[in-house]
């Protein structure tokens, strides 16, 4: 009986083990996954970042930053003439309204996430940044402003304008960052999958052991949820000032959209397994228990019988 007794600990230890390990795991996978197969994939990101074009803080931040930067080249073209600026100004505001717009956003951003995805599967080392040319976004602003007959809009520069957007120094780091987690999204949830299963499979209190599993699994989602929420919150503390914060947000929280939805999916699936086992094992408990028996009667004396 002790024998019995003590294999049953070292099952369920071993079990329990098993799962607290794939619980853990089941977070880290699902980030690797979003990081691996979500952002670095052109077509998901352009889905992503697409309708921001009818953001407001998302067209507030671009026109302050193409209206500065063709102000400023307009002004330089023209002998300083201050005048042309509140025009563009406008030109350009009106212009982040219309379907040209949206249509050069998509563009634009599926040239920079080309472009940083090449960078980052590129095995080849690089001795400079990562650039995107936003020549036919430049080109598409500057047949707005000429079809609304803007003073000197034809003088705007299209020429090949190549953006900086990762720094040389920085382009290394990420690029072993992305084959890790290129990685770690295919082995990370294989592997939690099977130590969820061993865990369940080698415990003998199974109905437990698969409790356990769900509630770490809800817990893993729920903490997800709140790395993504303080991650939000680091990433804007972070920005440089001259960046529009507003706007910044947007754009994290469409990309981090699929993510959030996983944690709370996670939570929900975990939450699910664990009750559901809960109430199976009380309602064997109840199975399980005999029938209360009925007190015993009196049984009547004959009626001849004396005392």
């Amino acid at each position: 009986m002790g024998s019995w007794s003590g294999t049953r600990r070292v099952r369920d230890g071993i079990g329990a083990v098993c799962v607290a390990v794939a619980c853990l795991l089941v977070p880290l996978g699902v980030l690797a996954g979003w990081a691996a197969y979500g952002l670095a994939d052109t077509g998901r990101y352009v889905r992503a970042v697409t309708p921001l074009a009818d953001d407001p803080a998302v067209r507030e931040a671009v026109a302050d930053a193409v209206g500065d930067e063709v102000v400023r080249e307009l002004e330089r073209r023209t002998a300083g003439d201050a005048t042309v600026g509140p025009f563009v100004r406008d030109a350009i505001e009106s212009f982040t309204r219309t379907d040209a717009f949206r249509t050069a956003w998509e563009a634009g951003n599926r040239a920079l996430h080309d472009a940083v995805l090449h960078a980052l599967r590129d095995g080849t080392p690089s001795g400079g940044p990562v650039t995107v040319d936003l020549a036919p976004v430049i080109a598409q602003v500057r047949q707005r402003l000429e079809a609304d007959d803007m003073p000197y809009a034809h003088r705007i520069p299209v020429a090949h304008t190549e953006i900086p957007v990762v720094r040389a120094e920085d382009v290394a780091g990420l690029r072993q960052g992305y084959r890790l987690l290129d990685a770690a999204a295919l082995w990370l949830p294989l592997t939690a999958a099977a130590l969820a299963v061993t865990g369940v499979a080698v415990a003998a209190s199974r109905r437990r052991t698969l409790t356990a599993a769900g509630l770490g699994t809800a817990l893993g989602g729920a903490l997800l949820a709140l790395a993504v929420a303080a991650g939000r919150r680091l990433t804007l503390a972070d920005l440089p000032d001259d960046v529009h914060r507003p706007a910044a947000g947007a754009v994290y929280d469409a990309l981090t959209a699929t993510l959030r939805t996983a944690s709370w999916l996670l939570l929900a699936v975990g939450a699910a397994v664990a009750l559901t086992c809960w109430l199976t094992s009380r309602s064997a408990l109840r199975r399980g228990r005999p029938a209360p028996s009925a007190p015993p009667t009196a049984t009547p004396a004959p009626a001849g019988a004396r005392t």
